[in-house]
């Protein structure tokens, strides 16, 4: 089965996602990921609006600050962008975002039927249907407990990530970044509006 995965945060960006199949580490992260079982790129990639809020919270240590949840309980808007895996692919991008191997499986009946499945305590084991898209479910996942986590601005490298890929999928003009961002629960106090503007405004890194 294809699934889509919806990410939100720095899997926004493509280059970023990739080390999950692929293997390797982001730009400005500390960690190394093995990768997928099977390393093929997605089949497709698409921007996606979903309902609910994005916030920054946490304490990375992969990333050295907050990182982004999604709160599907809290109205607003979230920018995200789908990515078209096989179902094995999604459960090794999952168990790596849980800090966990890859190479296990998951039954994603419970979250196909009922919306939500619960996997564990970790930061990233809830489950959630967040709609369909040309058949597939779309899915994404994030904490099971938002309210235990406290709000925590995000480094300068993850802010990176996330700008480029809302740069590479949504199209936004710097103004638009700033906007979004600065609208992120979490992302105060390390960033305001001129420093926001100073980030989205560096020259593209290649």
């Amino acid at each position: 089965m294809q699934v889509w995965y919806a990410g939100y945060g720095s899997n926004l960006s493509r280059s970023r996602f990739l080390c999950y199949l692929t293997g390797g580490r982001p730009e400005g992260a500390s960690r190394t990921y093995p990768g997928a079982r099977d390393q093929s790129p997605p089949q497709d990639d698409r921007a996606l609006t979903l309902p609910g809020e994005m916030v920054f919270a946490w304490d990375s240590p992969t990333w050295g600050g907050g990182v982004a949840f999604y709160d599907a309980d809290t109205p607003g808007v979230t920018l995200a962008r789908a990515y078209l895996v096989t179902e094995q692919q999604f459960a090794d991008v999952a168990a790596q975002e849980m800090h966990r191997a890859p190479g296990v499986d998951l039954d994603l009946t419970q979250v196909l039927h009922e919306a939500r499945h619960r996997l564990g305590p970790g930061r990233y084991e809830s489950l959630h249907l967040v709609g369909e898209l040309e058949g597939a479910p779309v899915l994404t996942f994030t904490t099971p407990n938002l309210a235990a986590l406290q709000r925590s601005s995000p480094t300068a490298a993850y802010l990176r990530a996330i700008v480029a890929g809302l740069r590479e999928a949504h199209h936004l003009s710097d103004e638009a970044l700033v906007t979004y961002l600065l609208g992120r629960p979490g992302i105060a106090p390390a960033w305001d509006a001129a420093s926001l503007a100073e980030l989205v405004s560096e020259p593209t890194r290649r």
